[in-house]
């Protein structure tokens, strides 16, 4: 009970500087490894890659579900306060069998692109699902569509966000001084906004990511009131996901009046995917170009 008593009175006391290497890294695999899994499967040629056979998108996602959860852990270690090692645990598992089941249901989802498959469409809506016979093989589509879209996206984000708010909860200070971030800070404060903009739409998990954002909110003046304040590496967070909040309501305003995705997105809240925006507006560009 004294060690753990000594453990804990050490962790309202330690300090840690910006964890400038792990924020990049992080970053970066992000950006390359995520974001350009699609662009990479649509840019390089087809015959590299032959549709029945994965593509280079998914040697993208299999190294995503390997270094992710790696920078997490080593994310939560450098944490200057002990956090529940079996939550996170637990959170790592989930997260990579989550972003597992979505690497094969997205690699087929997205395959389908090439023999005309529309996302901004629904299943049973696009044309080259409705011929298909006997028609119970619709419902094998929109099984892959659960677990890609709805299954695969729950087991992956709620881990994943689940795990920053853990590693948010130990980056309070009482030393104001530490509540600044550095000039590396600042400038991968907008890639990763960018990218957190692009988890949320594509992933349509707002409301998991403003529960987050919430929490974070929560958290923060709770802890204020006990004259603690954020260090670098909690401001960073937290300053990536408010930035987040505003792209977010950019995005939603420039395309409010865009009538087919209004369609396929009918709720109270109406965020479209990037994916949908492209196959809409901009696929046929990109097959003008192939054609030239």
């Amino acid at each position: 009970a004294r060690r753990h008593g000594a453990v804990k009175a050490e962790d309202t006391f330690k300090t840690s500087p910006f964890h400038l290497d792990l924020w990049f890294y992080f970053t970066l695999q992000n950006w390359v490894l995520d974001f350009g899994r699609p662009i990479a499967m649509v840019v390089l040629p087809l015959e590299w890659f032959p549709l029945n056979k994965p593509s280079a998108g998914d040697y993208f996602h299999m190294a995503y579900n390997v270094i992710t959860p790696f920078l997490l852990l080593k994310l939560i270690e450098r944490s200057p306060k002990t956090l529940p090692r079996s939550m996170v645990y637990v959170s790592i598992i989930m997260f990579v069998m989550g972003a597992s089941i979505h690497l094969v249901g997205d690699s087929v989802n997205h395959r389908l692109i090439f023999s005309g498959y529309q996302h901004h469409l629904s299943v049973r809506e696009n044309p080259i699902i409705k011929n298909l016979k006997p028609e119970t093989l619709i419902d094998s589509f929109e099984l892959l569509y659960y677990y890609d879209e709805y299954l695969g996206h729950s087991m992956w984000y709620i881990p994943f966000f689940l795990i920053l708010f853990i590693y948010f909860t130990g980056c309070f200070t009482p030393v104001e001084e530490e509540s600044r971030m550095p000039v590396a800070a600042l400038l991968l404060m907008g890639p990763s906004s960018l990218y957190y903009w692009y988890l949320v739409t594509e992933g349509q998990i707002f409301i998991l990511y403003i529960f987050t954002f919430f929490a974070m909110m929560a958290l923060v003046m709770h802890q204020k009131r006990k004259g603690l304040v954020l260090d670098s590496n909690g401001l960073f967070l937290f300053s990536s996901f408010a930035i987040t909040l505003v792209l977010i309501a950019l995005w939603v305003a420039w395309l409010w009046n865009d009538k087919t995705l209004r369609k396929k997105y009918p709720g109270v809240i109406y965020i479209p995917e990037p994916w949908a925006f492209y196959t809409l507006h901009l696929s046929n560009l990109h097959a003008a170009q192939e054609g030239l």
